[in-house]
């Protein structure tokens, strides 16, 4: 069970701000075709309203073929459409058997266990932002300490100034 989860976390993405998974990832773990799954998807297209399912962009489809390796094997001739959390509830509605609904229990459990992960994190997240402004003062601070010395080695590496000597010459 666990390992199950843990893949399905592998499919989850993150495109335009979005936690989503795509449409191969989706027809893989409902043991349907991925023109199936899509078919049943715009047959049924007044469930999923563009914050549940959107197509991605040539730039997103590109950038995500270049970053997957498994995704540069992709040769299909559109682009993947990507399904939020409530556009994969509603897959459940469309794709209506005990594999599906089992499948889509193993994905919110995923989709819970991340958002967990991410609560769980903020802290660190703002223990961190202080971090960074503790090391901007320290830098800004040291900055002036760090001009001082080089001011004074440049002051070193100048040539001394002609000073008239005063007392006896020599030779």
């Amino acid at each position: 069970m666990e390992k199950e989860l843990i893949s399905v976390q592998n499919m989850i993405y993150e495109i335009r701000g979005v936690k989503v998974m795509l449409d191969r990832d989706l027809a893989e773990l409902y043991e349907v075709e991925i023109k199936a799954l899509n078919q049943a998807v715009k047959r049924n297209i007044e469930r999923f309203p563009p914050d549940f399912m959107f197509q991605l962009t040539d730039d997103e489809w590109k950038n995500l073929r270049s970053q997957i390796v498994t995704f540069s094997k992709d040769s299909r001739k559109y682009k993947p459409y990507a399904f939020t959390e409530h556009g994969i509830l509603m897959l459940s509605s469309v794709l209506n058997s005990n594999h599906a609904i089992e499948v889509n229990i193993q994905i919110m459990r995923a989709f819970i266990k991340l958002r967990q992960y991410v609560i769980s994190q903020s802290n660190t997240t703002e223990q961190i932002i202080e971090l960074r402004k503790l090391l901007l003062l320290y830098i800004e601070k040291n900055d002036k300490k760090v001009n001082d010395i080089i001011i004074a080695l440049n002051n070193l590496l100048e040539k001394p100034k002609e000073t008239k000597t005063i007392g006896f010459r020599s030779g």
